[in-house]
């Protein structure tokens, strides 16, 4: 198994504490598993930082933080900050696998790791919660963007809260051609030319919060992707359209 350190900790806690410590809702530790989706690759397996912050103007949750810009009637528009993990090491992709599909390893560049600014706009009612997210990367990685919804119904069952939801992302031409395609320096190394162009990838998640006692909070969900065409067709993934993943978390809650 591969484990990745997440990066993005170190500048959300800063930002954090540039509103004071009362905000603090809760902090804890998760754990992410998701399905390979590269050739060869390990499954991959994160630690996940659970820090959930709120003030009038700031907010962390999570891996993602950000500003409220505006709130009213159950609307809330966000400035976000969100970090990328789709990267890979050349060297970690399997060498057989990549051979298969024609490709020498060795002639790979690394995809990296990026940083989104974005837009997050929320509608909450009894109808459930629908987000729109624009976020696009700062980092120099991709230079890309992705469009998403996710419309979630939150219910509760036996004193946990249940919240199944539907997402649909827009990946633009150079996100998924930098994750999923070629790169110009390794076409002129002979290996061959793939872009797959903008992609849309739907999803479905389901998750669970649980308090335990008084001070503890058991989060855990289950997702699944539907990869297109144009993703599973690249030499560079495993050509699986499915791909699952699992989180769980333990967090403690403050007062």
């Amino acid at each position: 198994m591969k484990y990745r350190r997440l990066v993005l900790l170190a500048f959300t806690l800063p930002l954090a504490a540039q509103a004071g410590e009362s905000g603090f809702q809760s902090i804890g530790i998760g754990l992410s598993a998701s399905q390979a989706i590269y050739a060869g690759e390990d499954r991959s397996v994160s630690l996940l930082p659970l820090l959930h912050y709120e003030s009038e103007r700031f907010f962390v949750r999570g891996l993602t933080g950000g500003v409220h810009l505006y709130e009213v009637d159950g609307f809330g528009l966000d400035a976000i900050v969100a970090g990328r993990f789709d990267g890979i090491d050349a060297d970690d992709f399997g060498r057989d696998e990549l051979l298969r599909n024609g490709i020498d390893r060795d002639l790979l560049e690394d995809r990296d790791n990026g940083v989104d600014l974005g837009l997050r706009a929320t509608w909450m009612g009894v109808a459930g919660e629908l987000q729109a997210t624009a976020r696009g990367d700062v980092s120099g990685a991709s230079d890309g963007y992705e469009l998403s919804l996710e419309y979630g119904y939150p219910f509760s069952v036996a004193g946990a809260e249940v919240t199944p939801s539907l997402t649909m992302s827009y990946l633009s031409d150079k996100l998924a051609d930098y994750y999923y395609g070629t790169l110009s320096k390794e076409e002129a190394r002979g290996v061959s030319r793939y872009r797959p162009g903008n992609a849309f990838v739907p999803g479905v998640a389901l998750g669970v919060s649980k308090p335990l006692g008084e001070r503890w909070l058991l989060n855990a969900e289950a997702s699944y992707q539907k990869l297109p065409g144009r993703i599973t067709d690249s030499p560079l993934t495993e050509g699986e359209s499915n791909v699952f993943g699992f989180k769980v978390g333990l967090s403690w809650v403050f007062d």
